[in-house]
């Protein structure tokens, strides 16, 4: 049965309407685009040691100039110096983790980035939360979303209005496997101290050592679904998508100074992995 030329005119409208309805729906809006990166003047950087690139130099301490975010160095692509080669000639980075930080101190850092007017802002939190003297000292997996959510509440409500990149937490049982037939590592994890939940008796394969290490990877992962979660309920914010969380690094990239800290290579890799996964990069 023929339609009449009124009726084809309509479906045609039609059409062309739903064509535009869908356009309109699916395509992303230039609100949700980030901004060209010649506007970013500033970005901030928070988290804990990680993102102060401590251990990647002659320092103990920190090695901000090494930092896979707000980093200077030539050795290392961090975001700061990805973003001014898009265009970003002025940018301005600031550098507020802080050793030993932990989900709680989050928000504190957040508002540091706020007064300094931040258009971009980097988050690395966690391992800390993880790595504790015991499993049972570890941060509650509810307590640390509640602080990334404060955290991320802070920035969004920011003048500023920044964009916001959320990095998931490395893989603790892939450090400890990668370096726990090391001497040098395992007299350097007990004299320090370091992540004792995860890296006391490094030689022990007793079931009870072998589940405390899964508790406290397992612990990571829920952390990361955390992070993934608070993100995507956050205007402007990014997560990786837990590309540092399966990133399979090798020893190379762990500082030999204390076999827990990104080395100068493994910063790079931590740059790399993650600008791949910003704002600019990823659809």
């Amino acid at each position: 049965m023929r339609s009449s030329p009124g009726a084809r005119r309509a479906l045609a409208a039609l059409a062309a309407a739903t064509i535009v309805l869908a356009g309109t729906l699916f395509a992303p809006s230039a609100a949700s685009a980030a901004p060209p990166p010649a506007t970013i003047t500033k970005m901030a950087a928070l988290g804990d040691s990680i993102t102060l690139g401590s251990m990647s130099c002659s320092s103990l301490l920190s090695c901000p100039a090494n930092s896979w975010s707000t980093g200077t160095s030539t050795s290392v692509p961090s975001h700061l110096r990805s973003l001014r080669a898009a265009g970003a000639t002025s940018l301005v980075g600031y550098n507020n983790a802080v050793a030993g930080a932990t989900s709680g101190a989050l928000a504190t850092q957040a508002q540091a980035a706020v007064n300094q007017q931040a258009q971009y802002v980097t988050i690395e939190i966690g391992a800390n939360d993880a790595c504790t003297s015991t499993v049972g000292a570890m941060t509650p997996t509810a307590t640390f979303k509640t602080n990334v959510q404060n955290a991320l509440a802070a920035l969004a409500a920011g003048s500023a209005s920044p964009e916001i990149f959320v990095a998931s937490i490395p893989n603790l049982q892939r450090m400890y496997d990668l370096n726990k037939s090391s001497i040098s590592a395992r007299l350097t994890w007990g004299l320090l101290r370091i992540c004792q939940s995860m890296l006391a008796n490094p030689t022990s394969t007793k079931a009870a050592d072998v589940q405390r290490r899964t508790d406290v990877q397992t612990r990571v992962n829920e952390y990361n679904t955390a992070l993934a979660e608070a993100c995507a309920a956050t205007a402007k914010c990014r997560f990786d998508g837990n590309a540092v969380a399966n990133l399979a690094f090798v020893k190379s990239d762990i500082s030999t100074r204390d076999y827990f800290h990104p080395s100068l290579s493994g910063q790079a890799t931590f740059a790399r992995t993650t600008w791949a996964k910003t704002q600019w990069v990823t659809p």
